[in-house]
């Protein structure tokens, strides 16, 4: 079996798993790069690379900048082509195995106040003329930011919204997350409200400029086609920029700061986790170190002992 017939199956693997493009597009790339190297060195053999040569493997990506993550990654993709070509027999075993997955380094998410998540929604135009495209590319990109926030979406899964999977009366979305598994989102009443105005009179507006049939995506571009993941980062990123929030700023600090702010309001995390779509509760964990204030509120409340003493016998 030569490299490109393992990698061709594998592919075809990958196609066949409910996995997101871009985790297909990742592991297929990851494992044809790591052919490819293997071909340019003599002697190597796909199916028994020796640990000398994994190491230097590692070594290449590091010399090509990647970090502790991006090489994780890499490790973990060749893993999984690994383990279909020896389902298929191709291989022993997976050579990857012994080779330690570089240490993460650990980094708390950064989240918005509710002062900035204001400001980025008053960085949405307000005063465009009513009927104008402006207008409602306004009502699109409040609509937008109110309903990821509210509902702690990822950017894959506002793109894959359909009008169909909004309940605007009872303050619902049906999302499709990682692993394609369901989970219901709840909306506030400022979320509702955006939603209902863009739907009645954005949506139909960009609707009216497009040639296509309708495919029910609730976002659409200024053409009237679908929003994808590209022009929802751009728009949310032009709005950050607008709004002057902190250099870095992602569609996803939003998700950070819904999960963070729920746990400020006294959520349980199996609420949060359960909103969030985490299938670990482990994952969700990492926002109680992003609130530290109701952690301290919580041990001054409950702690026999945590009373702060007062006055001159403090000590």
């Amino acid at each position: 079996m030569t490299g490109a017939a393992a990698l061709a199956s594998y592919r075809r693997a990958l196609e066949a798993r409910d996995l997101s493009v871009h985790t297909r597009r990742a592991y297929g790339t990851a494992a044809t790069q790591f052919i490819d190297w293997l071909a340019a060195r003599p002697g190597a053999d796909w199916r028994r690379p020796d640990r000398l040569t994994l190491r230097a493997y590692l070594g290449a990506l590091e010399e090509r900048g990647l970090g502790r993550s991006s090489i994780g990654a890499r490790i973990s993709a060749l893993r999984a082509f690994y383990r279909h070509a020896t389902r298929e027999g191709w291989v022993a075993g997976d050579p990857w195995a012994a080779v330690t997955t570089p240490r993460r380094p650990r980094r708390l998410p950064s989240v918005l106040d509710v002062g900035q998540v204001e400001r980025f929604l008053d960085a949405v135009p307000s005063r465009a003329v009513p009927g104008s495209l402006a207008a409602a590319l306004a009502l699109r990109d409040r609509a937008l930011v109110e309903t990821i926030y509210a509902a702690g979406l990822r950017i894959g899964e506002v793109e894959a919204l359909t009008v169909g999977d909004l309940d605007v009366a009872r303050g619902e979305v049906r999302v499709v997350g990682k692993g394609r598994k369901e989970r219901v989102g709840l909306l506030g009443g400022p979320a509702c409200d955006a939603l209902t105005a863009w739907l009645a009179d954005g949506r139909s507006a960009l609707r009216a400029r497009a040639s296509g049939a309708d495919a029910g995506a609730v976002f659409l571009n200024a053409r009237g086609a679908p929003l994808g993941a590209r022009g929802l980062r751009f728009r949310l990123d032009a709005l950050a920029r607008a709004a002057g929030l902190p250099r870095g700023t992602t569609p996803h600090t939003l998700r950070h700061s819904f999960a963070s702010h729920l746990l400020d309001g006294g959520a349980d995390l199996r609420v949060v986790q359960e909103l969030l779509g985490h299938a670990n509760l482990a994952t969700t964990q990492v926002y109680t170190h992003v609130a530290p204030a109701r952690l301290r509120s919580a041990y001054r409340a409950s702690h026999p002992r945590a009373a702060v003493p007062q006055g001159p016998t403090a000590r």
